[in-house]
């Protein structure tokens, strides 16, 4: 071919941009793997259109999650950026005060002093709880597959989640359904392109979110109880003589825990039955050794986490590979495309209950080897739910194979226009 009939070349930049623009829509995100081949094909690092640099790689973002010196985006980062309404909504800068995007010492002292929240014997209280949860909701989700197909989502995973943190937390459980919803539209600030809209609707939840916790914190401090929120109150008054201090510090771990506890865990209750529908013979493995169990839902954390990005700002200057990166500018980890890194995991496209390898440890998994993963992200930010979101996965589908039910997918199942957080919005299921 002569360069008067050769192909034009593809702009980088443009193909990146068009990727991001179908990675960010519903059809896109029914299946983005094909997306993140592509990203991973241009490079370990790409440069990113909007600024900083994309990372593909799981040994780069395993590595980033793990180095001190890569920081979260906090408030003081989000103050210097001259896109005020991205960084500087009211929604990002409350996201700022929370324990993910706190950097040492301030993450460290809140760390040190709400220690585990959820240790072995918190969750040996918990899981009866989430027992019950499960066999109520599952005996509704069953009358409802008398009438036909009945969407598990709204059942069922949306569901669990809000149960669980709700009654740990001792909330209304006429509140549930409102703090669902509002958690639904304030995670819209943690997106990577937020639009307007997004952002108003997220600043108008977390308004109501602020409100809401702010009453929450006052009839507690009338009325304490044997509950995580009096016992945070009851440590910042310890540590903090201002008041007002003392109720914001309780404020953010309250916010906190709510917005980590129902979006992504949803989506690993709904994900793992989808998953494990659409692959009969994982199901069937499963059935035939339910003690692969733990087994199979750290295998849906690889394939499709809930969290596909996550951002990091560098410290100081320093470079990714060959290209400089200096203070102050943000890589955005594509944890997505890293589970599916050839060079980590063999056959990363193929769904493998029986990929973990090593000695299994309650509530844990592999750190390292070819069977870990970062669907609970990784060093000083590592989930502090993980162990709850696992017990809550792992009682679901129990109960599941425990019920004489043969389930199948009658529906496409429907995705939000999201790109950092996933969140399926349907999952229409029968029982023929």
């Amino acid at each position: 071919m002569d360069s008067a009939t050769a192909a034009p070349s593809i702009n980088p930049r443009r193909a990146l941009i068009q990727l991001f623009s179908r990675l960010r829509t519903s059809k896109g995100q029914k299946n983005p793997l094909p997306i993140y081949t592509q990203l991973t094909a241009m490079g370990e690092v790409i440069p990113a259109p909007w600024g900083g640099n994309l990372v593909t790689s799981y040994r780069l973002c395993h590595s980033i999650l793990r180095d001190k010196t890569w920081t979260v985006p906090d408030r003081a980062w989000r103050s210097r950026q001259s896109n005020n309404t991205r960084w500087r909504s009211p929604a990002s800068l409350q996201m700022s005060q929370t324990l993910p995007l706190l950097n040492p010492p301030h993450h460290t002292q809140i760390r040190r002093t709400l220690g585990n929240p959820f240790d072995q014997s918190t969750l040996f209280a918990l899981h009866r709880t989430v027992e019950k949860a499960v066999d109520h909701l599952l005996d509704d989700f069953t009358e409802r597959l008398r009438d036909g197909a009945a969407d598990f989502v709204t059942l069922v995973s949306e569901e669990l989640p809000v149960i669980t943190i709700g009654q740990w937390m001792n909330l209304p459980p006429a509140d549930y359904a409102l703090l669902r919803t509002l958690t639904h539209d304030q995670v819209h600030t943690q997106e990577l392109f937020p639009t307007a809209s997004d952002l108003a609707l997220s600043d108008a939840a977390t308004a109501q979110l602020r409100a809401y916790f702010s009453e929450f914190i006052k009839e507690r401090r009338k009325r304490p109880g044997n509950d995580p929120v009096s016992q945070w109150i009851h440590t910042w008054d310890a540590h903090e003589a201002d008041r007002d201090a003392a109720d914001a510090a309780v404020h953010s771990l309250a916010l906190f825990m709510i917005l980590a506890a129902l979006e992504t865990t949803s989506h690993l209750l709904a994900n793992t039955v989808r998953l494990l529908l659409e692959h009969p013979s994982q199901m069937d493995a499963i059935r035939s050794q339910p003690d692969v169990i733990p087994d199979a839902i750290e295998e849906v954390l690889r394939y499709d986490a809930p969290i596909h990005l996550i951002s990091r700002v560098a410290a100081a200057d320093t470079h990714l590979g060959e290209i400089p990166v200096p203070a102050g500018e943000m890589v955005h980890l594509l944890i997505g495309a890293a589970h599916h890194d050839p060079a980590q995991y063999t056959h990363p496209h193929v769904l493998d209950v029986g990929r973990r390898r090593g000695p299994r440890e309650s509530g844990t998994a592999p750190t390292t080897g070819p069977s870990a993963h970062l669907g609970f992200g990784a060093g000083i930010h590592y989930c502090l739910g993980n162990a709850l979101a696992r017990l809550e996965a792992a009682t679901l589908l129990t109960g599941l194979l425990k019920r004489p039910l043969r389930l199948n997918i009658t529906a496409p199942a429907q995705w939000a226009p999201r790109i950092a957080f996933r969140r399926m919005t349907s999952l229409h299921l029968a029982a023929p």
